[in-house]
């Protein structure tokens, strides 16, 4: 394009060509959440119409994320809304979901982490849609919730490596190259992946005596190298078996703990009891775990389209909202991992609405 000289008729044509051009590009960052935009980088703002649900209205939640019914004296932790900085989330609406899901299979796979976002998420859908009736049923590892009236079938596969344990003469043998559970996962329409909060454990809390790799069966390895190996046989699973057309793919990401103040600029802090607030703004000062690049670099190999709901920033701001003592393990013991519903886990449900199309 050449030289614009003075103002004349070519002049103010270029000028409200490049004029259009910004505002719409400007439209579309800050535009409606079906346009694409960083859903996953924003802060948390005081809503008033927030929670989406109260825990009253949801029978069902269980005991350890029941913050409320088991004493959580404060309230304000219910009221935050997630914002991205470029656009706005739609507002969760449990009747379109289940209208979109009509006759579907939604499957949560991984640890109580998933089981804490699979209770949000039958909760949001059964606070939408009180008087329609729901059956629950437990058949194996499998949990499943239905909403009869919609046929959609909310279901929770408790599988907190996602490869297999198996027990052997030896002991019990952590596999990490077998895969044999995902047995359970054929003729799901939507998959929630999710597994981390299990690789640290040792003692007594550990559930397998053995590591076993190809041939090579040991004792222990390192932990994170572990966690990789496993989600690389999961990633070759999601490529052999997953069939785009039929199937949603997402994983939950890395659920944060938070169990030391200094990585939230708080050294007296030794936990999250008696935290009331999220911290401010859209940085997390202790940065993220290692687990989250290990992550991200596995889903990158995936050729299948697999969705990572990156939810670990935004819930390391709220070093608020875990039950702490007002949990399942009460006053004797302390939960910073796990998060009370109503909470948290209701941003991810409304960030896997905003990603379902």
């Amino acid at each position: 394009m050449g030289k614009c000289v003075g103002w004349s008729l070519s002049c103010w044509v270029l000028f409200f060509i490049v004029g259009v051009a910004v505002v719409g590009a400007a439209a579309k960052v800050k535009g409606t959440a079906e346009e694409q935009c960083d859903l996953y980088t924003g802060s948390w703002v005081l809503d008033e119409s927030y929670p989406l649900y109260q825990p009253a209205t949801c029978p069902f939640i269980e005991r350890e994320f029941r913050c409320i019914p088991n004493g959580r004296p404060d309230l304000i932790y219910t009221h935050y809304r997630w914002q991205p900085l470029a656009c706005d989330l739609l507002r969760f609406n449990g009747r379109d979901f289940l209208e979109r899901m009509r006759g579907k299979s939604i499957m949560f796979v991984g640890d109580s982490l998933s089981r804490n976002q699979w209770q949000s998420l039958t909760c949001l859908l059964h606070s939408a849609v009180p008087n329609s009736n729901y059956t629950q049923a437990r058949v194996g590892d499998v949990s499943i919730f239905t909403f009869t009236e919609y046929k959609v079938k909310v279901m929770l596969d408790r599988s907190v490596y996602l490869v297999d344990v198996v027990k052997e003469d030896i002991g019990r043998v952590l596999k990490l190259d077998s895969i044999q559970g995902s047995k359970l996962w054929n003729g799901i329409d939507m998959l929630i992946f999710n597994t981390w909060h299990w690789w640290n454990r040792r003692g007594p809390t550990q559930p397998w005596d053995y590591i076993q790799v190809g041939d090579k069966v040991m004792k222990d390895m390192d932990r994170m190298k572990a966690f990789e190996i496993a989600l690389t046989t999961w990633a070759a699973w999601v490529d052999a078996n997953v069939d785009p057309a039929k199937v949603r793919v997402f994983f939950q990401g890395i659920s944060p703990s938070h169990y030391n103040g200094t990585l939230w600029n708080e050294p007296s802090a030794k936990s999250c009891i008696r935290e009331t607030t999220p911290v401010t703004g859209s940085t997390y000062p202790g940065g993220l775990p290692p687990a989250v690049e290990v992550l991200k670099r596995v889903l990158s190999t995936i050729k299948k389209p697999v969705t990572l709901l990156d939810i670990t920033t935004l819930s390391l701001l709220r070093k608020d909202g875990h039950p702490s003592i007002y949990g399942l393990i009460g006053a004797k013991g302390m939960d910073c991992s796990h998060w009370c519903l109503s909470g948290v886990p209701d941003a991810w449900n409304e960030i896997l609405y905003n990603n379902i199309g």
